[in-house]
């Protein structure tokens, strides 16, 4: 089931996203969310999707304005991430379905996805959903001592 993510969720949602922080190139950053980061991104941006399984929360999806200023206030980046068990089933399909129909909703005019070079599987994900490469930007990340490439992914909603 896919539902608005709240606070109680925060944990589950660690558990998903810091070991990908920890132990892979998916995301660039090597800072562990906290618990406080979380409750205050559930509480602030109009989405936090979570994909929940009855007793636990397997994913979530979210998305914010890509840059600042008003130009680009119909301009969305969004982030997706899966716990491990739950990668190959659809729920990622379901999860970014629901997001940009909240999105299209909302009056927002595109998703972006900045995925990382070095994730095959979610520059392959994002094609498969209907999104376009735009944009590499080369070694724009460092991490595990060495360079990524950004791939930018568009989806026109």
């Amino acid at each position: 089931m896919i539902r608005q993510a709240r606070a109680g969720d925060a944990i589950a949602i660690l558990s998903i996203w810091n070991p990908i922080i920890r132990d892979t190139a998916i995301t660039f950053t090597s800072a562990e969310k906290t618990e406080a980061e979380v409750v205050a991104m559930i509480d602030t941006r109009a989405a936090v999707l979570v994909w929940d399984a009855g007793a636990e929360v397997q994913g979530f999806a979210t998305y914010a304005q890509f840059r600042g200023g008003p130009g680009y206030a119909r301009s969305q980046e969004h982030t997706i991430l899966l716990g491990a068990g739950a990668r190959g089933q659809g729920l990622g399909r379901a999860l970014m379905t629901a997001l940009e129909d909240h999105a299209r909703a909302a009056g927002h005019h595109m998703l972006i996805g900045g995925v990382s070079g070095s994730n095959p599987a979610g520059v392959a994900f994002h094609a498969a959903i209907g999104y376009a490469q735009v944009g590499l930007v080369p070694e724009a990340g460092w991490k595990f001592g060495r360079y990524h490439d950004l791939v930018l992914m568009q989806k026109i909603l």
